[in-house]
């Protein structure tokens, strides 16, 4: 998926819709804010993305991981 198909992708790759609660630092919310307003996202779907991207480089350097 290209930058502009990223929020499609997660999309149509996730089987089921979960929810998780995370703590995080005020700063941190405030700084993640404006970095998802910055690429025009929701604080979730930037989450989402940098989730996904992170799970690739992972993937990329010790191999796919099987489910």
């Amino acid at each position: 998926c290209d930058r502009r198909q990223r929020q499609m992708c997660i999309r149509d790759s996730s089987m089921a819709i979960k929810s998780l609660s995370i703590r995080i630092d005020e700063t941190m919310l405030h700084k993640l804010h404006v970095v998802a307003d910055y690429e025009g996202r929701s604080a979730n779907n930037e989450i989402l993305i940098l989730i996904r991207d992170a799970i690739e480089a992972y993937e990329e350097k010790h191999g796919k991981i099987e489910l």
